[in-house]
């Protein structure tokens, strides 16, 4: 359970600890003896593991208790680096039939969507949408122009946005603005 927690940020969610083989008694035991914490409904944190400025991500994703559940849209921007956006709170998307009904859950806004494999990829060991996804949830969802078109500036100048992708989100962008 510990090599679990160690690839996520120090965090362990109750059904990976009993795919580990560890019963809810022992949980419950290792959280009286502080040698794990309660953080939130169904995820653990071991003590042991320093934590980091991205924990609060890793949480957020296990937090779901969804598999499938990504870093997506203003948040994605944010960890990408790629626009000067700064999101009040983490968006996370979930399969469409998901419907998340836990406590909690006021810091993150929760998208639903069937995403491709292709579309998800890591970002510093938390799952997260690619860059061309991240920016086209964003002209969906209405984010500033200035801050998408940033995006496709600083994104367009390395890998993670060919140019083929850039010219069609850029197209996207136009006819969400009424410039097509």
């Amino acid at each position: 359970m510990r090599e679990v927690a160690l690839d996520q940020h120090g965090f362990v969610t109750t059904t990976q600890a009993i795919d580990e083989g560890v019963s809810h008694a022992e949980l419950s035991t290792m959280v009286t003896r502080d040698r794990l914490e309660r953080v939130a409904h169904g995820v653990y944190r071991v003590p042991q593991v320093v934590e980091t400025e991205f924990d609060q991500y890793q949480l957020a994703v296990l937090w779901t208790g969804a598999p499938e559940t990504c870093l997506s849209h203003d948040t994605a921007l944010a960890a990408w680096e790629i626009s000067d956006i700064n999101p009040d709170r983490i968006h996370l998307t979930v399969a469409r039939h998901r419907r998340i009904r836990r406590h909690g859950g006021e810091q993150y806004v929760i998208h639903h969507a069937d995403l491709d494999p292709k579309q998800q990829t890591w970002w510093q060991g938390i799952p997260t949408v690619d860059v061309p996804t991240a920016i086209g949830q964003c002209i969906d969802e209405g984010v500033p122009t200035y801050l998408i078109r940033q995006a496709l500036d600083r994104a367009g100048r390395t890998s993670s946005l060919p140019t083929t992708e850039r010219d069609r989100l850029s197209t996207e962008l136009g006819a969400r603005d009424g410039q097509a």
